[in-house]
């Protein structure tokens, strides 16, 4: 599968730099929901999204020049193939961290499913919290349903 970014069809006017902030804070506030989870602020706009010092996922903005706005998390195994090879217009196999199950999520598309949005980001905080901290967020820690890897890709693809 093909780890390079692509770049925005022309099909799809980008959305402004006000709207992309505040996907951001939409973003950080759906990290900063979970218990001692937390959106660090890195290099070049970047986030990391952590719990209790273990990373599960980052906000990247113009990631090395790219001009793209994504969020890339982790995902349990076979679901970032799967998500990216059924809905490649929203998902894909993010450079360097892919190989190792993480997922790609476009966030400068014109329309954002934010339930799908919410849906990576505990998928990926549940795969490093501690059972604790899951209990207190009342996520299951078997995995959450809506992001199997046993899927089919048409569920997928009408979300």
């Amino acid at each position: 599968m093909d780890s390079v970014k692509k770049t925005v069809s022309s099909s799809h006017a980008k959305p402004s730099r006000s709207v992309l902030e505040q996907r951001r804070r939409r973003v950080v506030a759906l990290v900063e929901s979970l218990p001692e989870a937390s959106a660090i602020p890195g290099g070049d706009g970047h986030l990391s999204l952590t719990v209790r010092g273990k990373r599960f996922g980052y906000f990247l903005d113009n990631h090395h020049g790219d001009g793209r706005v994504a969020l890339n998390c982790k995902t349990a195994p076979g679901v970032n193939e799967t998500l990216a090879a059924a809905a490649p217009d929203r998902f894909y196999i993010p450079k360097y961290v892919g190989h190792r199950g993480w997922l790609g999520l476009w966030l400068d598309l014109p329309k954002i499913d934010w339930d799908e949005v919410e849906g990576v980001i505990t998928e990926a905080y549940r795969l490093v919290a501690p059972r604790t901290l899951l209990a207190q967020a009342g996520i299951s820690e078997t995995g959450n349903q809506d992001f199997d890897a046993e899927e089919s890709e048409a569920d997928i693809e009408s979300r």
